[in-house]
């Protein structure tokens, strides 16, 4: 009988940063190690990933980490988990592993097969392929001698999609028969009716719209979606348009699926940069993974060195719609009109991303017939509509586990136990290529220079007598226009200079003290005369 652990660093109660770690007495499996991207109010900040505080504490437990696909929001932050970990394998299927290598991720990446059986002594990880919108996708099965512990990743369940996309769904129901203790199961489309598929399919609405269009068409995909990505390349077939692909990340990314066989797709209607500007084009262009719409916010800003937007354009946004990016979109949408261009968005019954609806959610279940529940992956609603979706059909509220990160779930001999013990979870900030966490000060001191802008006040002194020689200086930027506020800056030099004069001897200059009043005493002025609060920061300097 063994003492199970089931806790989330991220994923849960939001969407993106999926990391879920399952400790089996004294062995730990992390089950992905996703990204969420950052929204504008972050001032800056390119995404974000969970704190793995937890993780480096208990190393030398690690078995692994087990990667589903090859989407950001599952495995964006496996450089930062391994920079972390750098000794740990990281168990992925072909296609991943060749994604993550485009990507730059060298460390010990182990590809795997699904139905292929990988032991550690008295526990076993059983990969299952699931149809979803990238090739090798899989769910894994974690075997214990309590029973299967399964967490599905991303899903949706269509028979129609074979070899390279497919799911065996006579595999998961044998799952079922031999016992599944818990279900760890997707809930980002928990509150949408019916079958996900045949909604994401997308080559009709692809075609009707490049029949419409008079002019070039510009598509803006994700690399990390090559199922649409062959959906629009079948769209355009007999069509007498080129495909043109932009950007070096996407090029590598479409290569690489040609040269595996994971792209297949008609390669004589590729074209080259000399199509650009042909009326007959289409162009796909990709964003990063950091920085949602970036490339066609930079063609429409006019800053693309090979693009040029016209009148004639159609512009196609063939990525789904976060809501945390709905502000983008619309502003994109907006300025794309004033030019004169056209834009044409997925209509609302049709999906881009691929996760599983209520009857795909509920197939699952009724498959794997769990003893236990755990609704993971999206926001707290969606979580809890997928456990009104499992006590539907039978499994007790009791057996249901809702948690959010950090929390943990504990099953031992087979038996769920009342627990309440929890670790610290904390968001880590990204900005860049750096792995440091940016924190929540540098976050505050952003907030505030957008807000109020800063002052700057520079004064030099006579290293011999201790004399101003210079200043007070003020210099502002996002505060104020100098030229209409000449009588508040005259008072700002005033309150400086008595401030100095104040704390300086013929031998001794107090400085600190100098730059806390300026700080304070600035502060509380400029609040009484603009009911701003600007970041302020002075510095006096010796010659």
């Amino acid at each position: 009988m063994s003492k199970i652990k089931i806790l989330s660093l991220g994923g849960l109660n939001e969407n993106g940063k999926n990391t879920y770690v399952i400790e089996v007495d004294d062995k730990i499996f992390i089950f992905d190690a996703g990204l969420k991207y950052a929204t504008e109010s972050l001032y800056g900040i390119d995404y974000i990933i969970p704190d793995y505080s937890y993780l480096i504490e208990n190393k030398s437990k690690i078995q692994g980490i087990f990667l589903t696909h090859a989407h950001p929001e599952n495995m964006g932050a496996i450089n930062e988990l391994c920079d972390s970990l750098p000794n740990v394998k990281v168990y992925c299927t072909k296609y991943t592993r060749k994604y993550l290598e485009l990507e730059g991720v060298k460390h010990n990446l182990v590809e795997i097969q699904a139905y292929k059986k990988i032991s550690f002594k008295d526990v076993s990880i059983f990969p299952i392929g699931v149809n979803h919108s990238v090739p090798d996708a899989v769910m894994y099965v974690l075997n214990t001698k309590d029973g299967a512990i399964v967490y599905t990743g991303d899903f949706i369940i269509d028979p129609s999609m074979k070899d390279r996309y497919g799911m065996d769904i006579g595999k998961i129901a044998y799952i079922g028969k031999q016992g599944v203790l818990c279900l760890l199961s997707d809930s980002v489309f928990s509150e949408r009716m019916g079958h996900t598929s045949p909604n994401h399919k997308l080559t009709n609405f692809f075609r009707d719209t490049i029949n419409r269009a008079e002019g070039r068409l510009i598509f803006t995909v994700l690399p990390i979606h090559l199922y649409t990505i062959e959906e629009i390349f079948n769209a355009a077939k007999n069509t007498h348009r080129r495909i043109v692909i932009m950007g070096k990340r996407l090029q590598n990314v479409v290569n690489m699926a040609l040269n595996e066989k994971y792209l297949n797709v008609d390669t004589s209607i590729l074209g080259d940069l000399s199509n650009i500007n042909d009326n007959n084009v289409i162009l796909l262009v990709c964003d990063d993974k950091e920085k949602p719409y970036a490339a066609i916010d930079r063609i429409v800003s006019g800053n693309d060195k090979f693009i040029t937007l016209s009148k004639t354009d159609t512009v196609v946004f063939a990525e789904p719609r976060y809501d945390e990016n709905e502000k983008i979109i619309v502003r994109l949408e907006n300025e794309i009109a004033i030019m004169g261009a056209e834009t044409v968005s997925i209509p609302k019954d049709k999906e881009i991303s691929h996760h599983p609806s209520q009857e795909d959610l509920m197939l699952m279940i009724d498959l794997l017939k769990p003893k236990y529940y755990m609704p993971v992956e999206g926001e707290y609603r969606y979580m809890v509509n997928n456990a009104n979706l499992a006590n539907s059909l039978g499994i007790s509220p009791e057996n249901i586990i809702l948690k959010v990160n950090g929390e943990i779930v504990l099953i031992q001999d087979g038996v769920l136990k009342e627990c309440f013990d929890k670790i610290e979870i904390n968001d880590v900030l990204i900005d860049g290529n750096s792995n440091d966490d940016v924190g929540e000060l540098v976050i505050k001191d952003r907030e505030m220079l957008s807000e109020n802008g800063i002052v700057l006040i520079s004064a030099t002194l006579s290293k011999d007598t201790k004399a101003i020689l210079v200043g007070p200086e003020i210099t502002t930027r996002g505060f104020i226009y100098i030229k209409d506020s000449a009588h508040l800056l005259e008072n700002v030099k005033k309150i400086s200079f008595d401030i100095i004069e104040k704390n300086t001897t013929n031998n001794y200059v107090d400085y600190n003290n100098i730059k806390l009043e300026i700080r304070e005493s600035l502060s509380k002025y400029f609040y009484s005369e603009t009911e701003c609060k600007p970041m302020i920061i002075a510095v006096i300097q010796e010659v």
